[in-house]
């Protein structure tokens, strides 16, 4: 054997072993057995992604370097697509949320009947706008593009519940209540 060929085979032997060594949890955090759990649960297939990101998303609230770092390593996909997919649905966030979510609906009733009014008292009030927080990190201010309650336009989540007919006094009623009281 050449040490040409001898340097190929123990770089041929370190790759595999890299790529059948199972990825440590980035900290001792117990939520990260429930990622773990998901992953296992699909046998760290490729195709466990978008789930595992669901989950980590339902733990931690957001998704950040670190998680999507763990995720890509254990599902062995490129992190591009890991940041690919977060990035790609609406769903994920790579920010954590403020105590406080407002979602406004943007499908076509919603904007119809009045969601751009919404986005501009968010702004004019509370100065957010859609995907941003607000510094002290109380409220978040999000769209979505359509929440599957037509009858109800506009649409409003906030804090999960859905809230229907809204209009910009109430919207602006609700942030600044949540900006002026702790959480």
């Amino acid at each position: 054997m050449t040490s040409q060929q001898s340097s190929w085979s123990v770089a041929k032997r370190t790759t595999m072993q890299t790529y059948l060594e199972k990825v440590s949890p980035p900290s001792a955090d117990r939520r990260w057995k429930l990622v773990s759990a998901t992953m296992r649960r699909h046998g760290y297939q490729r195709q466990a992604l978008i789930e595992t990101l669901h989950t980590v998303q339902q733990s931690f609230g957001y998704l950040d370097q670190v998680s999507l770092r763990f995720v890509a390593g254990s599902l062995r996909v490129p992190l591009s697509q890991a940041f690919g997919v977060a990035t790609f649905y609406h769903f994920f966030s790579l920010k954590p949320p403020g105590d406080h979510t407002c979602v406004v609906c943007m499908g076509t009733a919603c904007y119809i009947k009045g969601a751009p009014a919404l986005l501009a008292e968010a702004e004019k009030s509370a100065g957010l706008r859609p995907g941003e927080t607000t510094a002290d990190g109380k409220v978040s201010f999000l769209t979505a593009r359509c929440l599957g309650s037509c009858s109800l336009a506009p649409a409003v989540v906030f804090d999960g519940e859905v809230a229907g007919k809204v209009g910009p006094v109430e919207l602006q009623s609700r942030l600044q209540r949540w900006a002026t009281h702790a959480s």
